[in-house]
């Protein structure tokens, strides 16, 4: 793996610190996908093949490791210098809240600052998160898809 010099102590469970590592690998093993979005029950851990496929030709992907495990990642795609959209931004459950999603999206938001906008799609109990971030509700707009699981 391409680590990263980005590292982070993390108590995790109260009482164990575990050092999290940083990279910047857009190779994964399809298993290691699927375990992590298996993790949050998001419903493209049922394609880890495609998921892995998706990481290699995403525009920018960083990944946090505990020991060799995937245990959060986010990607985004880019048209190389006015937008970036970032797609996914997930971390396992029992590492939520202790900095791991905010450090991945302040790598992603630093990569992208020359850029005019990063946009993203949440979840309305995700938004307060993303405002935090420095995210903004965008006004008069619908998310929409068509969604072929």
């Amino acid at each position: 793996m391409d680590y990263l010099t980005v590292r982070q102590t993390a108590e995790i469970w109260g009482h164990k610190h575990m050092e999290i590592t940083y990279n910047d690998t857009q190779s994964f093993q399809p298993e290691a996908l699927q375990e992590l979005f298996l993790s949050v029950e998001w419903e493209s851990s049922q394609h880890p093949e495609k998921l892995a496929i998706a990481m290699a030709h995403s525009s920018c992907v960083f990944s946090a490791w505990d020991d060799g495990k995937l245990i959060g990642l986010i990607n985004a795609l880019d048209d190389g210098v006015m937008t970036a959209y970032i797609h996914f931004l997930l971390v396992r459950p029992e590492y939520q809240g202790k900095g791991i999603g905010t450090e991945l999206l302040r790598m992603t938001t630093e990569k992208y600052r020359d850029y005019l906008r990063t946009v993203l799609i949440a979840d309305d109990k995700e938004t307060p998160f993303y405002q935090r971030s420095g995210f903004d509700l965008a006004k008069g707009t619908a998310a929409m898809f068509i969604n072929r699981f």
